[in-house]
C-alpha cells in the first residue's frame, strides 16, 4: 500500500462564508481564553468549524456535553448538506502576518504507515515525543465523530524534487476552490483543486525508502487518529480494512525547505528552583557551541553540543530527572526569547533556559538515527501561523 491516498475532501458550499467557517487549530491560545471568546462571538449562529472542534482552552469544562454537542453538529451539517465533495489534493497558498507565502498540499496518509511510539519504525514518523495522558481526551473526541478536520502539518524532504513548488508554478491550470482572509489575524489562504494525483503520489513514494514523511505539528491529534484506527480495525474484515475511511487521515503536507516555513525553538523556564539547577546543567552539558540561561536579569553562558537537536534532548532529559527529585519545582514552555526574559526577570525563584536556533537540514537525519525528539522541541511558526480548519473528510 502507498503511504498516501487520494481523499474525497469536504468543503463548505459556496454560499457559506469561509471567513467565519475557518478557525485556528484547537491547541492554540490555550492560556488565552479571551481569544476563543472573541472568536465565539464572531461565529455564533453561523456555520463554522468552531462548532465542530473542542478548543483546549476549555477542555476541562463539561467535556462530555461538549463532545456530544460537537458530534451532533457534525451530523446536522451532513444532513443539511453544508458540505460539497471534491476528489483530489488541494494546493494551499497561505500568507501569514509573518511570511508572504507558505505552500502546502492537502493529502490523506495511511495510518498503517504512521508510528508515534519510540522504537517503532514507520514510513511516517512523529518528530516529538507524545505525552500519553494527552492522547485519551483526543481519542474520546474522535471515536464517534463522523468527520475529521485536520490541523496536522506533515513535512517532506523534497529539497531536490520540489514537488509542491512545481505544483504552485502550474496553479493557473487548476480550479480555484477558495480565496479569502482568515479571521483573527490569520492572514490569507487560497486553495486549488488537483484532480490528477497519481503522478504526485508516485513522486512522494520514490523520495525515500525509510522515512517518507515526518509530522511537524499535530503529533497528538494524529496519534489519537492512529489509536482510534487500531481500535476499530480489530472488528473489521481484511477487505474492509483496506478501504475504511478511518484508516486515512487528512493532513497538510509542506516541504521541509519551504521558505515560508519557520522553525522556532521553544524555550524552558523552571519555577521554584535553586542554583543547583544551573550547576547541574554545567556538569551535564559540553560542546563547542553556547546558549544562555537567565537568573533574574543575569545571563549565564553554557557550553553545549553543536547539533541543536542533541542539545534539546540532553537538556530535557536533565530537566525531567531534576523535576522527579524536586517536587516543589515546575516547568513551562515559552515561545520567544523576549517573552522568556520578561517572565524570568519578574518571577522570583525562576531560571530560564534559551534553546538553540534550529537547523532544518539536521532534523530528518536526527530522526533517522535517534528517533523522536523530546516534547516541545520546536514550533512551526507563531501561533497565528498555525493551520486553520477548513477542509474535512468522512471517517465513518
Amino acid at each position: 500500500m502507498s503511504i498516501v491516498t487520494t481523499p474525497t475532501i469536504l468543503l463548505p458550499r459556496p454560499s457559506i462564508n469561509k471567513e467565519t467557517w475557518s478557525v485556528i487549530a484547537c491547541d492554540q491560545f490555550t492560556s488565552e481564553p479571551e481569544y476563543w471568546e472573541q472568536l465565539k462571538s464572531l461565529v455564533d449562529n453561523v456555520p463554522s468549524t468552531y462548532h465542530l472542534i473542542l478548543p483546549e482552552a476549555f477542555l476541562e469544562e463539561d467535556m462530555e456535553y461538549q463532545i456530544v454537542k460537537v458530534n451532533e453538529t457534525m451530523d446536522r451539517y451532513l444532513r443539511n448538506h453544508i458540505f460539497e465533495e471534491h476528489k483530489g489534493f488541494i494546493l494551499i497558498d497561505r500568507k501569514t502576518p509573518f511570511v508572504k507565502r507558505r505552500l502546502g498540499l492537502i493529502i490523506a496518509i495511511d495510518l498503517e504507515e504512521y508510528e508515534f511510539e519510540p522504537h517503532k519504525n514507520g514510513r511516517i514518523r512523529a518528530t516529538e515525543k507524545t505525552v500519553p495522558e494527552r492522547i485519551p481526551p483526543r481519542v474520546h473526541i474522535r471515536q464517534k465523530a463522523p468527520i475529521e478536520l485536520p490541523h496536522v502539518l506533515t513535512l517532506v524532504d523534497d529539497k531536490t524534487d520540489k514537488i509542491i513548488e512545481e505544483l504552485y508554478q502550474k496553479r493557473k491550470q487548476y480550479e480555484l476552490l477558495y480565496d479569502f482572509n482568515l479571521n483573527m489575524n490569520g492572514g490569507h489562504v487560497r486553495g486549488y483543486l488537483i484532480p490528477e494525483t497519481q503522478p504526485i503520489i508516485d513522486r512522494l513514494e520514490s523520495l525515500h525508502d525509510d522515512i517518507s514523511l515526518i509530522v511537524g505539528d499535530g503529533n497528538h491529534s494524529l496519534a489519537a487518529a492512529k489509536v482510534c484506527w487500531d481500535n476499530l480495525k480489530n472488528n473489521l474484515q481484511e477487505e474492509e480494512r483496506l478501504t475504511h475511511p478511518a484508516r486515512y487521515a487528512l493532513v497538510e503536507l509542506i516541504s521541509l525547505y519551504d521558505e515560508g516555513l519557520t522553525f522556532e525553538p521553544i524555550h524552558r523556564i523552571l519555577f521554584d528552583v535553586d542554583d543547583d539547577l544551573i550547576q547541574g546543567l554545567k556538569e551535564t552539558l559540553s560542546g563547542d557551541s553556547q546558549l544562555s540561561i537567565f537568573r533574574g536579569n543575569v545571563e549565564i553562558k553554557l557550553n553545549v553540543p553543536d547539533n541543536p537537536f542533541t542539545t534539546i534532548k540532553q537538556i530535557q532529559q536533565f530537566l525531567d530527572d531534576y523535576l522527579e527529585t524536586h517536587s516543589e519545582a515546575s516547568i513551562d514552555f515559552i515561545h520567544g526569547i523576549k517573552n522568556l526574559r520578561s517572565l524570568v526577570e519578574k518571577t522570583k525563584g525562576s531560571i530560564a533556559i534559551s534553546m538553540p536556533p534550529l537547523q532544518r537540514d539536521l532534523l530528518l537525519p536526527y530522526i533517522r538515527e535517534y528517533g523522536v525528539l523530546p516534547r516541545k522541541s520546536f514550533s512551526l511558526g507563531e501561533a497565528e501561523e498555525k493551520r486553520y480548519y477548513l477542509e474535512g473528510k468522512r471517517i465513518l
